[in-house]
């Protein structure tokens, strides 16, 4: 019966998306220019700050130029995160705070749905979307690559650590992003209150990426296994949070 409740709410979420062009023009946009900034920025900074970069082990033996292309090139990992932490800002945040507006969140609570299978159910319905939005950024963005010549730089960026960042830490920050946005959608009382709290988990992300491009810590596979861990740990705290604050009783009553 939880699955089925939980498919219910998928549903009723993803109905909710596709009825609203802007919803889904956002999921579409967003990527595409962080794809197009990854790709610009790789094809045009190293021309002009290609002296002095780390190269941490990566791209011994080649020209200035293709060492700080090669470094831009393994960011695109950790830079693809953005994308969910994003997506999660407008969506998670909305997911709540937007039905208790428009009364439609009160005839859902007085279904037998419990609160952790709703809340579980919003999630997902943006998790989901969001993990393969990233998935498929991260495939053009290879294949925008390769088709520029960087093949070679590719084959030495992409290794374990990439795909753990891509298959194991982007589901768990894209967990984590709408974990926190339904916490703040649930207790804000406007839109604008509940994007406040999910710009948190964007700061970290820029924090990751300022401190691997700097190379004062580099990802490595176990580094980002170690990561991804605790992000999953982090999110079944978050989630637990997010069923213990959502006060359903509260909303009904302090909402009529």
């Amino acid at each position: 019966m939880s699955v089925r409740r939980i498919a219910n709410v998928l549903h009723k979420e993803w109905l909710l998306m596709s009825r609203s062009p802007s919803n889904l023009l956002f999921v579409v946009v967003i990527p595409l220019v962080l794809v197009g900034q990854a790709v610009f920025l790789a094809w045009v900074l190293p021309r002009f700050l290609a002296v002095g970069v780390p190269t941490s082990g990566l791209a011994e033996g080649l020209s200035d130029v293709e060492r700080f292309r090669a470094l831009i090139l393994d960011q695109f990992r950790l830079f693809v995160l953005i994308i969910p932490a994003m997506v999660a800002n407008v969506f998670a945040t909305l997911s709540i705070v937007e039905e208790k507006i428009t009364r439609t969140l009160e005839p859902l609570l007085a279904t037998p749905v419990r609160t952790w299978e709703l809340l579980v159910g919003k999630i997902l319905s943006g998790a989901v979307p969001a993990m393969t939005v990233t998935w498929a950024s991260t495939g053009l963005f290879v294949l925008v690559a390769a088709g520029l010549g960087w093949g070679s730089l590719l084959g030495r960026v992409i290794g374990p650590a990439w795909y753990l960042a891509v298959f194991l830490l982007t589901p768990a920050i894209s967990l984590l992003s709408f974990a926190v946005g339904v916490i703040g959608s649930s207790r804000a009382r406007d839109a604008k209150e509940a994007q406040n709290l999910a710009v948190l988990v964007v700061l970290p992300l820029f924090v990751l990426i300022g401190v691997q491009v700097t190379g004062w810590v580099r990802f490595t596979a176990v580094w980002t296994l170690v990561l991804s861990g605790g992000l999953v740990v982090l999110d079944g705290l978050m989630i637990r949070l997010a069923v213990r604050v959502f006060a359903r009783e509260s909303i009904l009553i302090g909402w009529r």
